[in-house]
């Protein structure tokens, strides 16, 4: 995301939000339909707002520089990333593991790390 005082990001019930400038992950499952799931969240496909994720990717200082497949589950991968919380619970509305969120701020300049 650019810098902060660009426009807010409005998620659906979580409200309006201010993202820190810097790189973030967001893990996310979609256990059905991966490759259909991931070229509608792209843009490729036709949407309406209706994932967390979907607000993220519409705000005009998103960018996605990478994107990865991987056999682990959401919860334990997003474990596995570091950083800290961006918005409570973004993406985790049914989250059973208690992650508190799915999407993680991992500063600037920081990659994330391998799924696998």
């Amino acid at each position: 995301m650019a810098g902060a005082a660009g426009p807010p990001l409005r998620i659906g019930a979580l409200g309006e939000h201010h993202l820190a400038p810097g790189r973030y992950v967001y893990t996310g499952s979609a256990r059905r339909h991966p490759r259909a799931r991931l070229e509608r969240h792209l843009g490729l496909r036709p949407r309406r707002l209706r994932w967390h994720v979907d607000y993220l990717l519409t705000h005009p200082d998103c960018q996605v520089v990478d994107v990865c497949l991987v056999a682990i589950e959401e919860c334990a991968l997003n474990a596995r990333q570091g950083g800290r919380i961006a918005i409570p619970g973004f993406g985790a509305s049914d989250c059973q593991a208690g992650c508190g969120a799915h999407l993680r701020y991992l500063g600037a300049g920081v990659a994330p790390l391998a799924g696998g």
